[in-house]
């Protein structure tokens, strides 16, 4: 009997529903020029691009970027102690449903192998402000219309057969510094995002290969996602979990959806 359960492979990555070959991406690189021309063709105004964060301790390095920060990217090696917490954390929770103008936030269920950064990126640009500046009729704006009535596997299956999506990210992974691997290739490298619902102004944490979007506590009117309280509840509370794990995993970057330089 089919189910709407995605299963994963033995690395923890999304299978595709049953029936189906998994479709592969070849990886994004981890650049916010690479993914600010893949959001900027799909239909995000020019007014928001994506920023590096050198620092999360210097205030005069945190400064260069601007505010407010509407969704942030933590981009790392997947680690053992990483894996252990995910798994712990998510085996007594139910497969999120939710689907509809009432949800809080818009969740991307990952069935598509090494798409990662593009569910990142799409987390970013579906939820908070940077929602209200996607340009209408663009095919970002379609592609979100499209997925808001429906429930997590097919909005997974929708993503899949989206050819627009396809054919940006295509033409964005084959730039950038560095020579893209193959899109069978094994990647290590994963994209958690952050966002501040416009609901109830809490942080979450999205990630499509987890069970759901995860609540990660309430911030201020005034704060953002690249804010003390936002930082300690996300990206400061996954270092503490690879300090504590002793030679646990410590690169990182961060990257950010905020205001245009121009």
């Amino acid at each position: 009997m089919a189910t709407d359960q995605v299963q994963t492979d033995p690395h923890g990555a999304p299978t595709a529903p049953q029936g189906r070959k998994r479709k592969h991406f070849v990886p994004l690189e981890n650049n916010p020029e690479v993914m600010t021309s893949l959001v900027h063709k799909l239909g995000l105004s020019p007014s928001l691009q994506f920023h590096d964060v050198w620092s999360i301790d210097d205030p005069d390095l945190l400064a260069f970027v601007p505010r407010p920060a509407h969704a942030l990217l933590l981009i790392f090696p997947v680690s053992q102690t990483y894996e252990k917490f995910r798994h712990e954390e998510d085996k007594e929770k139910q497969d999120y449903e939710g689907s509809g103008q009432g949800e809080e936030v818009i969740w991307y269920k990952q069935t598509i192998g090494n798409a990662c950064g593009l569910i990142g990126l799409l987390h970013g640009v579906s939820n908070g402000q940077a929602r209200t500046q996607i340009q209408a009729d663009s095919d970002l704006d379609t592609l979100i219309k499209n997925a808001v009535p429906l429930k997590p596997l097919q909005r997974a299956e929708l993503l899949e057969e989206t050819d627009a999506l396809e054919t940006a990210h295509q033409a964005a992974a084959a730039t950038g510094d560095t020579a893209a691997p193959n899109a069978e290739d094994n990647v290590d490298l994963h994209f958690v995002c952050f966002v501040k619902s416009q609901e109830s102004g809490h942080l979450f944490e999205l990630d499509g290969r987890r069970k759901g979007p995860l609540n990660r506590g309430a911030l201020e009117a005034d704060e953002d996602v690249l804010s003390t309280a936002a930082l300690e509840k996300g990206v400061r509370a996954f270092l503490k979990r690879e300090e504590q794990a002793g030679g646990g995993e410590l690169r990182f970057s961060l990257i950010v959806l905020a205001e245009s330089f121009d």
